[in-house]
């Protein structure tokens, strides 16, 4: 999931956060198939590398079952191949390593960062795309980010990470407070020590939905960052090709988008109040 340290600590594991160790050069494993497209057919399973963090990946303990739109998508891919899809769960520091020893074969909402592309391979299409937003308090309003450039908003991070380091210095007269944790800012938040908190809005929209307090914005001019899906390397790239071809079909039309929402539905989320992972609908929300 996403590439960054702040989404890794709201989403238990974040889509996106860097592996701490060094990645592998890349390399076929052994016993690897030639063609990965053809040994899902072959299998008639499509593996999934699974990693706890909503709105990701997220396992039901009642059901056992699992959801989210990184497994929502995979199972729309699967049954686009007319195979089964099949959860394999690793975390995201491992999700490179999971895939260059087969382990799996594909994992979705995985930021295609430079170090990554070294180790493995990702589409050209994007699969989705989110935005740094602030969750605020009741009562103060924010359409732009100069809205919250006042001496008197008091903006939360998480120490260290990307918004962190964008918010310092979009908005230098704002008061920004700097938390150890997204435990620790999302308490912050909940007393009412910070006015907001900024993370990609993905994350925030499942800190709303524990705080219950707030709501989603995304200021302008957006800050937009795409994800992705990682998949093995190897010599053939048909799966690689097909995959991204289908994302952007996904995409473009609305197919992912409502993977999410229902997601959010089964979360007990009201998909309207939530910002969309579709940017050509973020205006339409401004």
């Amino acid at each position: 999931m996403p590439s960054n340290s702040g989404r890794r600590a709201i989403l238990g594991g974040g889509a996106a956060a860097l592996a701490a160790t060094p990645i592998a050069t890349p390399a076929l494993a052994q016993g690897a198939p030639a063609s990965t497209l053809q040994a899902i057919r072959d299998r008639g399973e499509l593996r999934i590398g699974v990693a706890p963090g909503e709105p990701w990946f997220f396992r039901d303990q009642r059901t056992n079952q699992w959801h989210g739109i990184g497994w929502g998508v995979g199972e729309a891919i699967a049954k686009e191949l007319n195979v089964r899809a099949a959860p394999v769960e690793t975390t995201w520091g491992n999700a490179v390593a999971g895939l260059q020893a087969n382990q799996f074969d594909v994992m979705f909402v995985l930021d295609a960062t430079p170090q990554r592309a070294l180790a493995i391979d990702f589409p050209v299409q994007p699969m989705f795309y989110y935005a740094q937003g602030l969750l605020v308090r009741p009562g103060l309003t924010v359409r732009n980010w100069e809205d919250a450039n006042k001496p008197d908003v008091r903006i939360g991070v998480i120490l260290g990470t990307s918004p962190d380091r964008d918010v310092t210095a979009r908005l230098p007269n704002a008061q920004i407070e700097r938390f150890p944790s997204g435990d620790e800012t999302a308490a912050a938040f909940a007393a009412g020590r910070v006015d907001a908190i900024s993370l990609f809005h993905p994350a925030l929209v499942m800190l709303r939905a524990r705080v219950r307090r707030g709501s989603v914005v995304l200021p302008q001019p957006f800050r937009a960052a795409a994800t992705s899906a990682g998949v093995r390397r190897e010599p053939d790239k048909s799966w690689r090709d097909w995959l991204g071809l289908t994302l952007a079909h996904f995409y473009v039309t609305g197919q992912t988008q409502k993977i999410y929402e229902d997601y959010l539905t089964f979360r007990g989320q009201n998909p309207a109040e939530a910002p969309p992972v579709m940017r050509e609908m973020w205006q339409s929300q401004g």
